[in-house]
């Protein structure tokens, strides 16, 4: 997974998690039996109530949601503004940082299988780790229900969801129309993008729940990749009638004063909509959850 860009989505959900490092203090010996999660890279054996979780990339969020304590996890994770309190005391983790993961002792390492060092990982803990985009954000938050022995939880959690979403983007095409389309952009790093449907920054919810439409443009650039990278030049091409900007902190943002970019009718409308991309990047269910509340506000209020 490349940080640049942050690949993820990628992804709060009013659910609270035990995720301080005093709660998460109780010894590896109180996590209970074990049972066999049949994970893509074959059986592994975990603990039946994991107490002392890692999660070394992209999956803090549903780990959280689930209330399942936490003792370490990625600086992406970390960063996130809407993580801060329920990660308070938890620490930053790495899979290079081998030594530091030793002292944590978790019970379960959860992560991508793209992660370094898994054989090593897999002598601290059991180790199990996805295909980022194997399955879909909804069924792999169903996934780490299965693994966490909350699976129950997980499906009702994802079928609350999706009746909220839709029930919302019925409400947001009566305000805004049917046919109205909109479009995902960040830039970052100097370069601009617009995203697919399935690239966290609220894609998920805006195209496949609320089944709103997207620009022409970026349907054929942008949905098999999960994004297409641009130029300010042409981002009017790809501007949909309503425009979610993913803005990152720190960053040169100056294409928003030219002529070109505000002659971009949505821009002309009031029409585009700032979000924090730290707290927009993912799709787990707490990011999930704060996308909508902020949706809601935004088109209806």
């Amino acid at each position: 997974m490349k940080k640049a860009l942050l690949l993820l989505p990628a992804s709060m959900l009013a659910l609270t998690a035990c995720g301080s490092g005093d709660d998460a203090g109780a010894s590896n010996e109180n996590s209970g039996g074990t049972f066999t999660y049949e994970s893509q890279n074959g059986p592994v054996e975990v603990p039946e109530n994991p107490q002392r979780v890692a999660v070394l990339s992209t999956f803090a969020g549903n780990v959280m949601a689930l209330d399942v304590p936490l003792v370490g996890v990625d600086s992406w994770s970390m960063d996130n503004p809407q993580f801060a309190e329920e990660l308070e005391g938890v620490e930053a983790i790495s899979d290079e940082n081998i030594e530091q993961l030793i002292e944590l002792d978790p019970d379960l390492i959860i992560g991508l299988d793209n992660m370094n060092n898994i054989s090593q990982l897999e002598e601290i803990a059991p180790v199990v780790t996805y295909e980022y985009g194997k399955v879909d954000y909804l069924e792999q938050h169903v996934e780490i229900g299965k693994l966490l022995n909350k699976e129950e939880e997980a499906v009702s959690w994802v079928e609350n969801f999706q009746a909220e979403a839709s029930a919302l983007g019925d409400d947001i095409k009566a305000e805004i129309g049917e046919d109205a389309t909109i479009s995902v952009f960040e830039n970052f790093d100097k370069q601009l993008y617009v995203f697919g449907d399935n690239w966290g920054r609220g894609t998920e919810i805006l195209y496949q729940e609320m089944e709103l439409a997207m620009p022409e443009r970026v349907e054929e650039e942008a949905l098999d990749e999960g994004y297409y990278a641009l130029s300010a030049e042409v981002l009017p091409e790809f501007a949909g009638d309503y425009m979610i900007f993913s803005k990152v902190a720190d960053t040169d943002n100056s294409f928003t004063e030219t002529e070109t970019y505000q002659n971009i009718p949505a821009v002309e409308n009031g029409h585009v909509i700032e979000v924090d991309a730290m707290s927009f990047y993912f799709n787990d269910p707490l990011t999930l959850d704060y996308q909508l509340d902020v949706f809601e506000e935004e088109f209806l209020n």
